[in-house]
């Protein structure tokens, strides 16, 4: 695949973001390669602005910052399509695990098409007054303002599975099993994986553990206490609250979040590093 149109999205927040970014959009105006940015820092990093271009035009889209980064230009612009990369500006991350010591043979691979494209499962939540939202990590349902735990019941494809007491429940993909679910105590599914993990928070009864479920199931959770309303959460924006006996539905999102794999950078060795794992091989 050529590459002829290229987006960019850096965190302008992080130290160095500005001069990194420019350097990629030098190297890539170097090769004939149209650079697109969001239209308000667009002019500051000599490109040009995301809305001249058809989103379909993109052909790929580097991240410069950290997973967030990731999480927030899918959230910003759902209307692009094309696969990412990341490329880390801070700490390690999972799905921007490109250092910045990598970020110009990164390049070279990308315009060279010796890369890989992941397609990684999303979920789709809904209101009952249809509202909606999607998250490639989790969607979580918190207690919110109720200084207590809350108790919610879970249906699936219709049948009950149980009711958690707890400060909450995360519904991770396996991308998201490394994030939220991972500090609750939630196990670690490899990315290539299709399901849905249920991790309560905190539960009242230790006996409530993880669950893992087919892609295929229909989650129904519904709020049971007369407290104030829970907040629904994904992917770190918070958006819905539920109040008493109101339901909010979770399934398979029609749509899937494409990262690209680059030679040299496999999620084992991204899962050693982050997670600080001492293991070595033995002969």
């Amino acid at each position: 695949m050529k590459v002829k149109t290229v987006a960019l999205f850096p965190n302008m927040q992080k130290s160095q973001s500005t001069s990194i970014t420019m350097g990629v959009r030098e190297f890539l105006f170097q090769r004939n390669v149209n650079v697109v940015a969001e239209d308000l820092i667009a002019e500051q990093i000599g490109a040009n602005p995301l809305t001249s271009v058809d989103p379909n035009e993109v052909d790929l889209i580097i991240s410069l910052g950290g997973d967030g980064t990731i999480l927030r230009l899918l959230q910003r612009h759902p209307e692009l399509k094309a696969p990412i990369v990341g490329i880390n500006l801070g700490s390690l991350g999972f799905m921007a695990d490109i250092p910045i010591v990598d970020i110009y043979p990164a390049l070279e691979d990308l315009l060279k098409g010796n890369f890989k494209v992941q397609e990684r499962l999303m979920m789709k939540g809904t209101t009952i007054h249809k509202e909606t939202c999607l998250a490639v990590n989790e969607i979580v349902v918190h207690r919110a303002k109720n200084p207590s735990l809350v108790d919610l019941a879970i249906h699936v494809d219709g049948m009950y599975l149980n009711t958690f007491s707890a400060d909450g429940l995360i519904i991770s993909s396996p991308s998201g099993s490394t994030a939220y679910s991972l500090a609750a105590g939630g196990p670690i599914l490899t990315p290539d994986l299709e399901a849905f993990l249920i991790t309560p928070i905190c539960p009242h009864t230790i006996s409530n553990r993880p669950i893992v479920l087919m892609p295929k199931d229909h989650i129904k959770i519904q709020y049971l206490n007369e407290y104030e309303p829970v907040e629904v959460t994904y992917d770190g924006f918070a958006n819905f609250h539920i109040a008493t006996g109101e339901v909010f539905y979770i399934q398979k999102a029609e749509r899937t979040c494409s990262l690209i794999s680059l030679p040299g950078h496999d999620y084992f060795s991204t899962l050693r590093q982050k997670l600080g794992w001492a293991g070595t091989l033995k002969n």
